[in-house]
């Protein structure tokens, strides 16, 4: 069976530039265009790995959003999917001078691609992820 990955991002041309190269290599996507309909999607697809954006409705939405899905309170309605992989999408470091990175307290997040996206970096990332 395909590996399920949830893209959660509110901008569709951009989620069309993310679902196609990995739907090319056998991934079943699925689309959320906000943090909140992608809390709800993370219960109905259960998915394998999820792709984030940062900015959504509103400028750390991707970061509300993985620190709920990071919660490290055993009672948290997403304690099943703590360990569920997640790629930050950021146009952040080619925006602007701020860096960052994955931080467990902070930005609890697996890894990170830079917008624009190139496909194959996109693939080798997530390919990457789901072996872990």
């Amino acid at each position: 069976m395909p590996a399920k990955i949830l893209i959660i991002e509110d901008n569709p041309d951009m989620a069309l530039a993310v679902r196609m190269p990995l739907e090319a290599h056998g991934y079943k996507t699925f689309h959320a265009a906000s943090g909140e309909e992608g809390l709800k999607k993370v219960k109905e697809v259960k998915p394998d790995l999820i792709i984030l954006d940062v900015m959504m409705e509103t400028a750390t939405a991707g970061f509300q959003v993985s620190l709920q899905l990071r919660s490290p309170d055993p009672q948290s309605e997403f304690a099943a999917y703590r360990h569920v992989p997640i790629l930050m999408l950021t146009a952040i470091h080619t925006t602007t001078s701020l860096r960052f990175g994955p931080d467990e307290a902070y930005l609890p997040v697996d890894d990170f691609v830079d917008k624009p996206i190139d496909p194959d970096l996109l693939v080798e990332k997530v390919k990457g992820l789901l072996k872990k």
